[in-house]
């Protein structure tokens, strides 16, 4: 009827993942070395000769995801995972693709990794909360969705609130004659009551308005006393020139305005600038009553039909209609304004723009000349979705959606969201820093974005509100840290993020860094360790004939043994790390010196006594 206005499954097989062989066996000891830079350059090698495998693909990809080497590792485990893997190599493809800002493939790895192992913390944790990723504004989920029972076994849509009165169209009126393109009654303009509860009640035909032709979808003012409706050129006693192939006329949409008399309609008349030639319909009013948007294929339009404006005089005359430009309409057809309540949002539907399928609903703010952007899912989907309205006051919005096989009226509840600006800038001097790289974690420590800060050293969020969240900033030459993004109902959060200027501390025996903190029981570069080893590569890289031994300590708990691997590998690594951001690696040498070195002697240690102990020094060789 708005044409009017305009299995999964899952097959197990059976395969051999090859493993170490003569091949891979230099590579395999670079690696067991934690050598990665050039275990990763052999197993590279192997690629090269065609005598790549899973095996060799995993081992590449571990070795970056050791390096902290994001977009590598994801390249190499999207061809590792090409075949069945254990569920922890889905897990780190999950975090790499994360640090690369690919979140809906993370998901995707994350769900093979709860699969598999449904009762691991964090396989629990995701199934708990698997959406918990907030997007930017044209890809975040905006509205939950859902039906209303308003809805009837014919068409409905163009549902608009206005108070406590809810005016939609429908052809539900089994009283009236079929229309032939439908095989449905005509459209009636309805009205019917929104509760407090929010049920909607007592839906009748608003009679004053409707004719023995399409009537409907309907805009009133502010103050109630003014109403524009769709209905047809037949209420006119126009029609277009007869077409001889049909051998009919054919009526038009004109736009009609009604004033309140009491409690009913009257003083009902057509608009000025309405023409037999082409459609008019599809009418919005802003709140402060000045402006009527509506949809026309007239003149002008960039396509079929297009999203117009006109002013409206306090004198009752009207100004000339004008095309909203190629921001909002496209060659194809856009349809169903709506002004929102602010007066510069305007949602409306298009087929021209990218989008689901269909019709999909957009959104534009006109005071800035911006792109529309698409509501993303729940609001659009495969099939049409068009008129959507909202009620500032009451937090409640209503669209029209084909989805389940008619057009039918659906409820659209606003998800809270609070947008976040991070600007990045010299802490000791003040200026704007472009190029940072700024990322937004969760509460569970999860990167959801990142993103490189504009030339006004800014990057914007859209994060969930009344949940807290953390910033981390970087940039070449600067202390990486990280800025606390406190619990909001929004609409906005400011964060300032100012990096201090790498100044490291350089004795003549070493260079002094924070502590470098791993993971319990691993040896990875964590971010927070990253940060404070660039500085020692800005250091390294100042001073090119610059020699470095870093060593790891542990504290006294846990065996010799044990303690000395665990040094060991966190040294290896760290050295690995190095090397990866360019530094030659005759310059850089590593040594796990377990808890044989204590800073601190004691027996038994505080806590405070056990972290001096546990720490990495980077001692100037030469």
């Amino acid at each position: 009827m708005k044409n009017l206005y305009i299995v999964l499954s899952f097959v197990a097989i059976s395969f051999t993942v090859s493993a170490q062989n003569k091949n891979t066996k230099l590579a395999d000891k670079l690696f067991a070395r934690f050598e990665y830079i050039d275990a990763a350059k052999e197993y590279q090698k192997l690629v090269e000769n065609g005598k790549a495998d899973p095996y060799v693909y995993k081992q590449l990809a571990d070795a970056n995801y050791n390096m902290f080497n994001s977009a590598e590792a994801v390249k190499w485990y999207a061809k590792a995972t090409e075949t069945q893997q254990d569920a922890e190599t889905y897990y780190r493809y999950a975090q790499m693709l994360k640090a690369e800002g690919k979140y809906e493939d993370a998901n995707k790895q994350m769900r093979k990794f709860a699969t598999a192992v449904p009762n691991d913390l964090r396989a629990k944790a995701f199934n708990e909360n698997p959406n918990y990723i907030p997007r930017l504004l044209d890809k975040t989920k905006l509205f939950d969705v859902k039906s209303s029972d308003i809805s009837s076994d014919k068409s409905d849509f163009a549902a608009v609130l206005y108070d406590n009165s809810l005016y939609f169209a429908s052809a539900r009126n089994g009283a009236r004659k079929n229309y032939g393109w439908t095989d449905e009654p005509f459209l009636d303009i309805y009205k019917a009551d929104y509760n407090e509860d929010g049920t909607i009640t007592n839906a009748s035909t608003v009679t004053e308005l409707n004719s023995k032709w399409h009537d409907g979808p309907i805009t009133i003012s502010s103050d109630g006393k003014t109403a524009y409706f769709s209905s047809e050129s037949y209420k006119e006693h126009e029609a277009t020139p007869k077409d001889k192939k049909a051998n009919a006329k054919f009526s038009q949409v004109y736009l009609f305005s009604a004033t309140k008399n009491g409690d009913s309609w009257g003083s009902i008349s057509a608009l000025p600038f309405n023409d037999k030639a082409y459609s008019t319909g599809n009418p919005s009013l802003s709140r402060d009553g000045k402006t009527l948007y509506f949809s026309s294929n007239r003149p002008g339009s960039l396509g079929g039909n297009d999203i117009w404006k006109v002013a409206v005089n306090t004198d009752g005359s009207y100004g000339e209609p004008q095309n909203l430009g190629n921001k909002v309409n496209t060659e194809g057809n856009e349809n169903f304004p709506f002004i929102a309540d602010d007066n510069k949002t305007l949602y409306f539907a298009s087929a021209g723009k990218q989008g689901l399928g269909g019709l999909d609903i957009y959104q534009v703010d006109l005071s800035n000349n911006s792109e529309a952007t698409n509501l993303g899912k729940p609001v659009n989907t495969e099939k049409d979705d068009f008129a959507f309205t909202f009620n500032e006051s009451k937090k409640i919005g209503f669209l029209s959606s084909n989805r389940n096989g008619n057009d039918d009226i659906f409820i659209v509840n606003p998800l809270c969201a609070v947008d976040v600006l991070i600007v990045v800038t010299n802490a000791k001097t003040g200026e704007i820093l472009p190029n940072a790289s700024v990322s937004i974690l969760d509460d569970k420590k999860n990167i959801i974005a990142t993103e490189m800060s504009n030339a006004k050293g800014e990057v914007g969020y859209r994060v969930e509100c009344d949940r807290a969240y953390v910033v981390q900033a970087s940039k070449d030459g600067y202390e990486g840290n990280t800025f606390a993004v406190a619990k909001s109902k929004g609409p906005k959060a400011n964060v300032d993020a100012p990096l201090q200027p790498i100044d490291v501390i350089v004795t003549e025996t070493e260079i002094i860094l924070k502590p470098i903190y791993f993971e319990f029981d691993k040896s990875n570069i964590t971010q927070e360790g990253a940060f404070e080893l660039d500085k020692l590569v800005q250091v390294m890289k100042n001073n090119d004939k610059m020699v470095i031994m870093a060593k790891s300590h542990t504290d006294s708990r846990g065996s010799d043994d044990y303690n000395m691997t665990l040094s060991d590998r966190r040294a290896k690594s760290t050295v690995q790390y190095i090397i990866s951001k360019g530094i030659d690696a005759s310059r850089i040498s590593g040594k796990g010196m377990g808890e044989s070195e204590p800073k601190e002697v004691c027996k038994p240690c505080t806590e405070a006594q056990y972290s001096l102990n546990r720490r990495s020094e980077f001692l100037i060789v030469k």
